[in-house]
């Protein structure tokens, strides 16, 4: 069923009655229930033209005509109104009506105007699996390589339009983060004779793709790798693969993020231990082999930074993470909109169900709230106050929590 709000404009309030004002431009911005006769035998010699303001039910009793009383009220024309199609195979779906509405607003005079959306049954998903690829995850590793078609039947169950990518991260590639020695760099793994690959900060692998076994094939190929310290380059890489829209061929569809990892993140100011001052700049800086190139130049960038493009890129984070970091985690979901935290199981064995349940998460969210976007001017106060269709009260605020 559709959820319907009621939207009231209240604009902004005023204190006190109307009280005259020399020209009719000024009345009727003093005060909501001020109004101007501009009858010329209206006011008598000697009379100053502020008499001609006042509320409305005055002027007519002081004998001008309603024709010649000048009292503007609120106007809102729909400029855009299709019907709400909730069917994957419509070309065009249709989730929130209207779509443009324009109003004329008065100062201090309220407008109302009623919302529907609807949330598209089998909404299409994009799915980005971003793996840590430090050494403590080489099991988990195994496991990721076999999930593909584990992962396009999960999603499938609730969509028929799927893509799945990949991509992986370690951490900076200069001291202290990782041992420089030629020798590390190029095996950096502990154990001589493990099948490791050299430190990166984050490598997009696989753009968006609906084909599972091209997912599996080129998960397989990948190798673990290590670092020095506990902490990871996570928000490098959270960064890169929110921002990077068409390396990573994200659409306009449900979009969700599956990071998964057993370390903790570097954050803004970390970079400074590596000799690296210049703060992140939120730009794509993926080169021909899909490598974040500048790692060694910006650093970490903010949390707060971080959750800003991710909702701006309506980027659902879903944390997978070990038991051992999952309190960590969870304080860190609660600055990031939309965000799930998951407790992934050693190898990740768990990790569709972890998705299955975000989506979950994610779809009842959309379904039980609405936030309507006001564009407005600077030098007006406009407030909105939103009436959900089971309750009497005014909510005030942009946010429908129905």
């Amino acid at each position: 069923k559709p959820l319907t709000g009621v939207i009231v404009v209240p604009c902004v309030s005023f204190p006190g009655s109307c009280q005259p004002q020399p020209s009719c431009h000024e009345c009727i911005q003093s005060h909501p229930s001020c109004a101007w006769c501009k009858q010329p035998d209206f006011v008598q010699a000697g009379e100053s033209d502020a008499q001609r303001c006042a509320p409305r039910p005055e002027l007519e009793y002081r004998g001008c005509l309603a024709s010649e009383i000048m009292d503007p009220q609120g106007k809102q024309h729909i400029l855009e109104d299709r019907p709400l199609r909730d069917n994957i195979y419509h070309e065009n779906i249709t989730q929130l009506s209207p779509q443009r509405i324009v109003l004329q607003l008065r100062p201090g005079k309220e407008q109302s105007f009623t919302v529907r959306f609807k949330r598209a049954e089998g909404y299409p998903v994009d799915l980005y699996y971003l793996m840590d690829l430090s050494y403590s995850m080489k099991d988990d590793l195994e496991k990721i390589k076999k999930l593909g078609n584990d992962l396009m039947a999960a999603l499938r169950k609730v969509t028929t339009s799927v893509k799945i990518g990949f991509g992986a991260f370690v951490d900076k590639t200069v001291l202290p983060y990782v041992n420089m020695v030629p020798s590390k760099r190029k095996h950096p793994c502990q154990i001589p004779k493990e099948n490791c690959q050299p430190t990166f900060s984050y490598r997009h692998v696989l753009a968006l793709t609906e084909n599972a076994s091209e997912f599996e094939s080129r998960v397989s190929q990948q190798r673990i790798s290590a670092n020095l310290d506990d902490a990871e380059g996570g928000f490098d890489a959270l960064m890169q693969a929110a921002i990077c829209k068409e390396q990573i061929g994200w659409r306009n569809v449900t979009s969700l993020l599956v990071f998964t990892s057993d370390g903790t993140f570097h954050t803004a100011g970390d970079g400074k231990l590596g000799g690296i001052h210049m703060p992140n700049d939120g730009r794509c800086h993926l080169d021909a082999n899909g490598v974040y190139s500048k790692s060694h130049l910006y650093d970490y960038p903010s949390l707060g930074h971080l959750a800003e493009v991710l909702s701006k890129s309506n980027i659902q984070p879903i944390f997978a993470v070990t038991s051992s970091r999952l309190s960590l985690y969870k304080e860190l979901s609660k600055l990031i909109p939309k965000s799930v935290v998951g407790e992934l199981k050693s190898d990740s064995r768990n990790v569709v169900q972890l998705i299955e349940d975000a989506y979950k998460v994610r779809t009842l969210s959309s379904l039980a709230h609405l936030k309507l976007i006001l564009i407005t001017f600077p030098e007006i106060q406009v407030l909105l106050h939103i009436q959900p269709w089971k309750l009497s009260e005014l909510l005030y605020g942009s946010f429908c929590r129905g």
